[in-house]
């Protein structure tokens, strides 16, 4: 029973609300036109949490043997660093998982597509290929994106861009203007929970060589880009309520601001690394709560 508890905690489940923040904003999308699908949003959210799974296990594998992962580490111990799970057991789980998301993406592209959009199709399983790799490239392999600087990036493409645009087009099966706003205001916010994580860590990630942003930037650039990336967001998300305006509903996502420019100002006074951490899990609360009622407000 132990043993579950572990690989429950390697999973690190507080990270998986944020993943599928893009599917619902798109889900609802997809229904405001017509074109929801029960077994589409589904097998979505699993295809993502799978991914995301299997992004939090890599992440685990990569910076445990590099020896990222030490005592110099603010956040919770992860399961390679205190011994808890073998290397060998670890990369076995990571096989695994790549499997069961193969298998996960393939069932959803079959389910949106069927045989009737070769071309989606194609693009799709390509795409599939593609989040899988990047899942694991993170921190794995002497060419680690995530060791360059470049997560911000890849969270903002694979959260925001792939999360919101791709989800749409499973249901609609064409690319929409409507979806580009929310896409990327999800994509700044998720980069924005990658690069608080890292603000957290920049002590330990410069000691090991794990050059993030955080850490290339240093502590007054990387507040300055942390703010940016959430004032964008705001902004963003705004001039969608603006654009697709239709009722006073449409808005009901702004209370969301509220806790994010808490956020900010509790960021902006914090001098100890310790006290992010609290604020990770706050972030990506507040980035499904904006999701869920940018959503809703466009349904209303």
């Amino acid at each position: 029973m132990r043993h579950i508890s572990v690989w429950i905690s390697t999973m690190r489940l507080r990270t998986l609300p944020l993943s599928v923040s893009g599917i619902i904003i798109a889900s609802c999308l997809a229904e405001y036109n017509g074109c929801f699908n029960w077994k589409i949003f589904v097998l979505a959210i699993l295809t993502t949490l799978s991914l995301q799974i299997l992004s939090n296990l890599a992440n685990d594998y990569g910076d445990g043997i590099k020896g990222t992962d030490n005592n110099d580490r603010i956040g919770p111990e992860r399961a390679i660093q205190t011994g808890k799970i073998s290397p060998e057991d670890m990369f076995n789980a990571i096989k695994l998982n790549v499997l069961i998301s193969i298998a996960l993406a393939l069932t959803l592209i079959f389910t949106a597509f069927g045989v009737h959009h070769f071309l989606l199709t194609l693009i799709f399983f390509v795409l599939g290929i593609i989040s899988i790799v990047a899942a694991i490239r993170y921190t794995v392999g002497g060419n680690a994106y995530g060791y360059k600087g470049l997560g911000d990036v890849f969270v903002f493409v694979f959260f925001g861009l792939v999360s919101v645009c791709g989800c749409y087009v499973l249901y609609v099966k064409t690319i929409d203007h409507v979806t580009f706003l929310p896409a990327c205001t999800i994509g700044l916010l998720s980069a924005a929970v990658l690069n608080l994580n890292n603000m957290r860590d920049k002590v330990s990630d410069e000691k090991s060589n794990k050059m993030t942003l955080a850490v290339k930037l240093g502590q007054k650039g990387v507040q300055r880009y942390h703010f940016a990336l959430i004032i964008l967001a705001i902004v963003l998300s705004g001039l969608f309520g603006i654009l697709y305006y239709t009722s006073l509903y449409n808005l009901i996502f702004m209370v969301a601001y509220i806790p994010l420019i808490l956020h900010l100002v509790k960021v902006d006074k914090t001098t100890d690394p310790k006290l992010l951490d609290p604020e990770l899990k706050k972030l990506a609360l507040t980035t499904v709560l904006l999701a869920i009622l940018m959503g809703i407000g466009h349904l209303l």
